[in-house]
């Protein structure tokens, strides 16, 4: 309810704003139609004499008047502006108020594939040799059309190393992101183990990648912090309204939240000092003592999170009798040393960087040996890993797998890096699918498989060609991977509008403003609920 008395008063200012925007591109048109013998800045002049003051607007080249009436309301706040249907506040914010109308009607669709019986749903079925073709085709296919050599230079020296670039690390986010869905999608249990490595890197990468970006950049600013947070939640934050679920059902999000907030709490406590070795080993050995006081002592989590039950409280329709934080406790859990690591690995990045670029530069014989060393090493240890660890059942692997998730990393990191020539090098298609794993990750509960309801986890698969599954299985795909990168892109559109990089007081008239709007909201659509009910 309280979504859809939001979202009115944003499609009549969208209407209207397209009306105006429309009204002012034929204006111009006739005129300039009239003047077409005319030099074009005898046109200008001509306009900035018949309206008096005339400015071009960015967006459609149209004309805004600055009238009085525009003067004045130019001083109000944009909220005050929006509510009064300013006409150049709406022609200015006509692609914003596009895109959030855009939104609705995704999210929209979201609960009409989830929540409603427009359209059926199928059981999920295994077939191993099914599902290996089809993930090694996406392979082939990547290799064949989107192998790409990258020359970028490092940020530390300056030279073509590319240890763990930007290119390489988008790329294993999008095949492991590939093999995360397909195992939801076709419920291929037999691969649980690999999923809690997949999931351990990616939290690996987020303390690797947040570390690196604040030890470097050294920005602790409000709005950087502002734009980590609404990367990381606002799709979900929309999704748990829009469709009544937990937080927690997609326990991901939280997960990186958390994890972020942490490597953003370690380097920005007294940062001045984050250039000395000293300090930031008492800031990792620090993060270390509070990973196991909160989760290796017993009951000092629940005590911790307790009073964040509401919001971090699950609770699974097939399993009610299971405690409201269980479900975030054993997901945190899982990988609560791993963000640590890649921390970690962030602060030797340049170090290891400037070792490769030796390396480089020594003789022939001395390369291909260490090379070769290094990659045996690697090898080994990954082979043993996979027989005494991989190997075990899933409960007696969760149980190891704080403690050893590294392993697969590093050998994975090893063995990508070990030359110049591989490390440079990237599948562009899978590094294009690594940049919406986010999206992906959310959209797939609602667009590709379903649940039906709240909170439900998805058991079943959206059907929209009945009894023809691999058909259905195409369309569907082809459905949801449009519409995550589309939820991508607005909600990068959407952080640009509302989260100013340079300007702290209008981001927080901002989110105070969200904060009435959204606590008016509630109350309006609490009152209209309720009362019905009292009616009855």
């Amino acid at each position: 309810m309280s979504v859809v008395l939001g979202i009115v008063p944003v499609i009549v200012a969208w209407l209207y704003s397209e009306y105006l925007h429309y009204s002012k591109r034929s204006v111009s048109a006739k005129a300039v139609s009239r003047h077409s013998d005319v030099n074009l800045v005898e046109v200008a002049k001509d306009f900035v004499k018949e309206d008096d003051k005339a400015l071009l607007i960015e967006d459609g080249g149209g004309l805004q008047l600055a009238s009085p009436k525009a003067k004045l309301s130019s001083a109000h706040s944009p909220l005050i502006r929006f509510v009064l249907l300013d006409e150049s506040f709406l022609v200015d914010n006509r692609l914003t108020l596009r895109a959030i109308i855009e939104f609705t009607v995704l999210m929209g669709y979201f609960y009409i594939c989830d929540r409603t019986d427009v359209f059926s749903s199928s059981k999920k079925s295994y077939n191993r040799d099914l599902f290996l073709f089809l993930y090694f085709l996406l392979i082939i296919v990547s290799a064949i059309t989107s192998f790409t050599i990258h020359k970028d230079k490092s940020a530390f020296n300056g030279k073509s190393i590319m240890y763990l670039n930007r290119h390489q690390t988008e790329e294993w986010k999008g095949w492991m992101q590939v093999l995360f869905l397909m195992y939801h999608y076709f419920a291929a249990a037999e691969y649980y183990n690999a999923i809690r490595v997949f999931i351990a890197c990616y939290v690996w990468m987020t303390g690797f990648g947040n570390f690196s970006y604040y030890y470097i950049r050294k920005d602790f600013s409000l709005a950087r912090f502002a734009q980590m947070m609404w990367r990381l939640n606002f799709l979900v934050i929309f999704s748990c309204i829009v469709l009544n679920n937990s937080y927690m059902l997609y326990y991901i999000c939280p997960m990186h939240t958390l994890f972020t907030l942490m490597v953003y709490g370690a380097l920005g406590i007294m940062n001045k000092y984050n250039e000395n070795g000293s300090v930031i080993a008492a800031k990792i050995v620090a993060c270390f003592f509070v990973v196991v006081i909160v989760w290796e002592i017993p009951g000092v989590f629940e005590w911790i999170w307790s009073p964040f039950t509401f919001l971090m409280g699950y609770n699974d329709p097939a399993r009610p009798q299971i405690p409201l934080l269980h479900e975030w406790h054993f997901r945190s859990g899982l990988d609560r040393y791993i963000w640590i690591i890649g921390m970690l690995y962030a602060y030797y990045h340049p170090t290891v960087e400037s070792w490769m670029d030796k390396l480089e530069e020594a003789e022939m014989k001395f390369r291909v040996a260490i090379k070769t060393t290094v990659a045996l090493i690697a090898i080994t240890v990954g082979y043993f890993w996979f027989e005494y660890i991989y190997k075990l059942d899933k409960l007696t692997y969760n149980k190891y797998h704080p403690y050893t998730s590294w392993i697969p990393i590093t050998v994975y990191i090893c063995l990508r890096n070990i030359t110049q020539s591989f490390r440079g090098y990237s599948l562009t298609l899978l590094a294009w699918l690594g940049k919406v794993t986010l999206e992906t990750y959310i959209s797939q509960f609602h667009i590709w498989l379903r649940s039906g309801v709240p909170d439900g986890q998805p058991k079943l698969l959206l059907s929209l060609i009945p009894e023809y599954p691999l058909l259905n299985f195409m369309l569907t795909t082809s459905i949801y991977v449009a519409i995550s990168y589309r939820l991508f892109e607005l909600t990068n559109t959407l952080k640009t509008a509302f989260i100013p990089t340079k300007d702290d007081k209008r981001l927080v008239y901002n989110t105070i403003s969200a904060i009435i709007i959204c606590t008016c909201l509630y109350f309006f659509s609490f009152v209209l609920v309720k009362i019905p009910q009292k009616s009855v």
